[in-house]
């Protein structure tokens, strides 16, 4: 008989006299179903590869009476599951290499129903089988049922559409830069968000990309010439050593700051309670998120940036937010924008409900964070123009004010029309 040998957690007593341990034979059953294969050696692995057929077939009948297709619907739900599957598959439609009503009578053919745009929030979350809606916010995105799946799609795999989450496109959407302008991405990879950015501009202008991660940069590239982006410019660089009075930024106007964060807002990942960061973990990513966006607000052209974070966190969204406008309250002012978006900043400051936050209950989408900030332009009457948050809306979509001192960075919207009016 073989020597005996320990193991903790054994129901045993700890010791497996010549016959291998219940808690040893579990591992080993779970490394051939659902593992990698087994990687021992010896009489073990030949006693688990003798029972191999069983085993599988167990598995099958397992599968078949739980009525489920693949191996991770036999986990347990947990929250992050349970909130991933609530939200729709966003499809972001590129329109640097095609249009959306290509992409409509594509999916038509493939025997998608169409229902056109959506105008409330919960036909969203209605939708089932082969249908889809036309995003009543974003006008180049198309949503989907929960989960459906797109990867081996050809107009994927081609970049005609982009597979973005509708709260990771709101930053581009509400920046909205003017075509030919120059902008900063300043925490790039892994590039949706400049790719994005690069369809906003029409591919005219300048997108700057730093990130400090070459292998994040390099697919990052890769995603970029597979959506046909060709008006941005790498950086393998972190974007805080960057000088803002370098004169190759001296046009910069524009600035999409999307920083490290926890990503406790991202409904995929584990469940809240197993990937809280611990309080100093949220005050160091606080910290760097207030440099760099006390960084960002020094490049001498800037007109319009946009924060966001995919945190759920008031550390590292409303506060940071806060704090830097206490800093630089005199020359920035928050933009409000989208005023039916359902989920507003919370009201830690006053002009927070500015803010968008974004959650799977109540925005169908991941949860996310986005402020939107403008800089202040002198008041011929004052020596500053108000604190208060500047209006950005009209008409229910996103109208970014003109830069330049003769039309004001927000006209109201009469005004502005009888400009044009004259004008022509």
């Amino acid at each position: 008989m073989s020597k005996a040998w320990p193991c903790p957690g054994c129901p045993t007593g700890g010791i497996g006299l010549g016959l291998i341990c219940p808690v040893l034979l579990q591992v080993l059953v779970y490394d051939l179903l659902f593992g990698k294969g087994l990687k021992c050696g010896g009489r073990w692995k030949v006693l688990v590869l003798k029972h191999r057929a069983r085993l599988q077939a167990e598995l099958a009948r397992l599968k078949v009476r739980k009525k489920v297709s693949c191996n991770d619907d036999l986990l347990t739900p947990t929250e992050g599951s349970i909130q991933a599957s609530q939200v729709p598959r966003y499809v972001r439609v590129n329109t640097l290499k095609t249009c959306m009503d290509d992409v409509v009578d594509y999916f038509k053919r493939q025997g998608y129903s169409y229902l056109g745009r959506a105008t409330r929030m919960e036909e969203l979350s209605s939708l089932s089988g082969k249908q889809f809606l036309l995003d009543p916010h974003l006008q180049e995105l198309l949503v989907f049922p929960p989960q459906t799946d797109f990867h081996e799609n050809r107009l994927y795999v081609a970049g005609h559409i982009i597979l973005q989450d509708k709260a990771s496109c709101l930053p581009a959407f509400l920046l909205n830069p003017p075509s030919g302008s120059h902008v900063i991405d300043a925490c790039a990879a892994p590039g949706n968000k400049t790719s994005h950015m690069a369809a906003v501009l029409k591919n005219k202008g300048q997108i700057f990309a730093f990130d400090l991660d070459p292998k994040r940069l390099a697919t990052m590239s890769t995603l970029l010439m597979r959506a046909g982006a060709t008006c941005y410019e790498l950086a393998n660089q972190d974007f805080l050593a960057v000088d803002p009075s370098d004169p190759k930024y001296s046009n910069v106007t524009d600035i999409l700051l999307d920083p490290s964060c926890s990503g406790s807002g991202m409904v995929n990942r584990l469940p809240v309670e197993e990937s809280a960061p611990s309080p100093a973990r949220l005050r160091a990513l606080a910290a760097f998120q207030r440099k760099a966006l006390g960084h960002a607000l020094r490049f001498p052209a800037l007109q319009r940036l946009a924060y966001s974070t995919c945190s759920v966190y008031q550390e590292e969204n409303e506060d940071v937010v806060r704090d830097v406008l206490q800093e630089h309250g005199a020359a920035f002012r928050l933009v409000n924008v989208l005023s039916d978006w359902p989920h507003r900043g919370l009201a830690t400051f006053p002009g927070a409900e500015c803010c968008l936050r974004a959650c799977p209950t109540t925005t169908l989408t991941n949860g996310f964070f986005v402020a939107v900030l403008e800089r202040q332009q002198e008041s011929k009457d004052q020596g500053s123009s108000s604190s208060l948050p500047a209006e950005a809306e009209v008409d229910g979509g996103v109208e970014r004010s003109q830069h330049g001192a003769e039309t004001g960075l927000h006209m109201p919207c009469k005004k502005r029309r009888k400009k044009r009016r004259r004008v022509k």
